[in-house]
């Protein structure tokens, strides 16, 4: 559907039974939050909020809340959407089925933005705190901005074309900033936005920027990991059906003339403050960081505005919607980027970056029997310095020649088929000092950690167990261990000793057993505060080992050995993933809040029967 507007979304859903309407006062400080976060577990509708507290704009949030509804929101263009991305991997298709993308080519047209005069969203002024002050975690530092689509051009290409389109949170309240005049731009490592700001610094011009609020289309396009180069807002026009309208509005850049809100400024040069805590998408806190200062010069907003929001917090949450459409829109691209390469998985579970798993090819020797990793590793590393995909902190790659029936979407089948295979000696490869994920608070500093690629190939090589059938003794400190998966341990450990640093306590563990010791069996053993919870879900799994370790440091084995400088064990591979005390907080909610949601999901209640 080709919306006009945020609204005209929202009414379409509310035809389609696809969203429910809260008319009680809700309050955007933590409830409003709850009820999403509610909603969404339960794979309910999206919410529109009639009557926010303090606030005389509606909100409305989890619109991207299932899969269903993302594909009933852009019903009209995904097929063409995916049918252009074919043509990235098969350029010549349109050859082969001339009518099949006839129609995809035209409807792309709609790639193209349309300038114009002005737009609704010039209609009406405000002030930032005019507009909805969503907090969504107890410790965060103030109200953010949840779905921005913050917009930039590049001072050395200035224009539509060369403009970047990111979703970069923005903190409206708190954190020092000057009420009205200042909010927080936070941006992560490997952005677009960073080569705009340098731009920007290296002609010694003003660095502006316009934040847009409303329009799924737009909000999807924010998020997508387009090539370097190719506009995000050419991609909203042509899922968005409809040619995406930009007008100008004094010395800044273009502004989205449909957007429901759109604030204006431009980055202090001379100011840093602390931006966050921010309850974000890995299950912590992001902690407070110097980030850019905006000095707001102008709010618009339309007439007939909604506000939408989103929740971020512990996998899944309305976000994972994002990755999955991002999955199945850029799929068969990957092969035709990245030659060899099969699938990526980037795992929503561990908080998409910590964990990759990749399936490629081993086609150098066919006519050897393929025993060693060679142009797997070649993959890996051309994945690692691939966007958003170099953030990778744990890359398990394994061939498709092992299994061309192995289903990368199936995690824990992939982790059986690389731990029947994977040979700690030699399969291990590490990569230290190196950047990680900003919001990744397990490495050694700020932005700062280490990486580790798995790649095994070849037969199978050993039997997993499935139950611990033998008498497992541990060190002191060591208990309770259970079984996550096939040959994957998980043991409670001491508390983390920060006067240590912990590798005392692990090295203790590792040289209590040789290379025959039967918990060999278990080619990987996690190490962590509460091993039953760590096992009761794969979700749980995922979660703790790979959010709470950082491979050099927390990287352990029994019976290690260094060859050539290269790492490696005979026995069991050992994760320390235990939280340390540089670690940032998990995410907890307010009991109260949750008892006055708990009353809009009993019966008479807008919720009831939802949640």
């Amino acid at each position: 559907m080709g919306y006009k507007s945020l609204k005209a979304c929202v009414d379409d859903l509310e035809r389609a039974g696809e969203l429910v309407r809260i008319v009680q006062e809700v309050d955007p400080y933590l409830e409003a939050a709850e009820i999403q976060r509610r909603v969404f577990e339960a794979d309910g509708p999206a919410i529109f909020f009639a009557n926010v507290k303090g606030c005389r704009f509606p909100m409305v949030s989890n619109v991207f809340g299932s899969m269903e509804r993302v594909r009933f929101i852009f019903r009209d263009t995904l097929d063409a959407i995916e049918k252009l991305m074919r043509l990235k991997a098969d350029p010549a298709a349109p050859l082969k089925h001339p009518l099949t993308y006839l129609g995809a080519g035209i409807k792309g047209l709609n790639a193209l933005p349309r300038k114009v005069r002005s737009g609704p969203v010039m209609k009406n002024e405000c002030r930032i705190e005019d507009l909805p002050q969503v907090q969504c975690w107890p410790d965060d530092g103030g109200a953010f901005v949840l779905l921005p689509q913050v917009y930039t051009e590049n001072a050395s290409k200035p224009g539509v074309m060369g403009s970047n389109l990111g979703m970069y949170r923005i903190q409206m309240s708190g954190g020092g900033y000057e009420k009205n005049k200042e909010v927080g731009l936070h941006y992560q490592i490997h952005r677009g936005i960073g080569v705009h700001h340098s731009a920007a610094i290296e002609k010694g011009v003003p660095f502006r920027v316009n934040i847009f609020v409303g329009g799924p289309a737009m909000t999807l396009a924010a998020v997508m990991p387009l090539p370097e180069g190719m506009p995000e807002i050419c991609f909203a026009g042509a899922l968005g059906g409809r040619r995406v309208r930009m007008c100008r509005s004094g010395e800044g850049p273009s502004i989205h003339a449909e957007a429901d809100f759109c604030i204006t400024g431009v980055v202090d040069p001379t100011k840093k403050l602390p931006e966050g805590p921010f309850g974000d998408h890995l299950g912590y806190y992001s902690l407070p960081h110097d980030f850019p200062v905006l000095r707001v010069e102008k709010v618009y907003h339309r007439t007939d505005a909604v506000w939408p929001f989103t929740v971020v917090g512990r996998p899944p949450q309305e976000d994972t919607m994002f990755g999955k459409i991002i999955h199945e829109l850029t799929g068969e691209v990957i092969p035709a980027v990245l030659p060899g390469l099969h699938a990526v998985n980037a795992v929503d579970a561990s908080g998409v970056h910590p964990l990759l798993l990749a399936l490629g090819s081993e086609r150098y020797a066919p006519y050897e029997e393929r025993t060693r990793p060679q142009e797997l590793l070649t993959q890996a590393n051309a994945i690692l310095g691939q966007g958003q995909m170099s953030l990778a902190k744990f890359l398990l790659i394994g061939s498709v020649q092992d299994n061309p029936d192995l289903d990368i979407e199936d995690i824990e089948a992939f982790f059986r088929h690389m731990l029947e295979r994977v040979d700690w000696r030699r399969d291990l490869h590490f990569q230290t000092c190196t950047t990680i994920d900003t919001l990744d608070y397990s490495g050694s500093g700020f932005n700062e950690g280490s990486k580790v690629v798995v790649a095994a190939v070849g037969p199978k090589r050993r039997d997993l167990p499935y139950e611990i059938n033998f008498d497992l003794k541990l060190p002191e400190g060591f208990s309770n261990p259970r079984v996550c998966l096939p040959g994957v341990l998980a043991v409670s450990g001491p508390k983390f000793d920060a006067e240590a640093g912990g590798e005392a306590e692990m090295k203790r563990l590792v040289v209590a057993f040789k290379p025959d010791a039967l918990i060999n069996r278990f080619p990987m053993v996690v190490i962590c505060d509460d091993s039953a919870f760590a096992s009761k879900t794969l979700n749980n799994f995922l979660w703790v080992t790979f959010t709470r370790s950082n491979p050099a440091a927390d990287i352990y084995g029994i019976a290690t050995e260094t060859v050539n400088k290269h790492w490696g064990c005979h026995g069991s591979l050992v994760i320390d993933a235990r939280i340390k005390p540089h670690h940032a907080p998990p995410l907890v909610g307010d009991p109260g809040v949750a008892k006055r949601v708990d009353a809009l999901g009993a019966k008479g209640g807008p919720l009831y029967g939802i949640i």
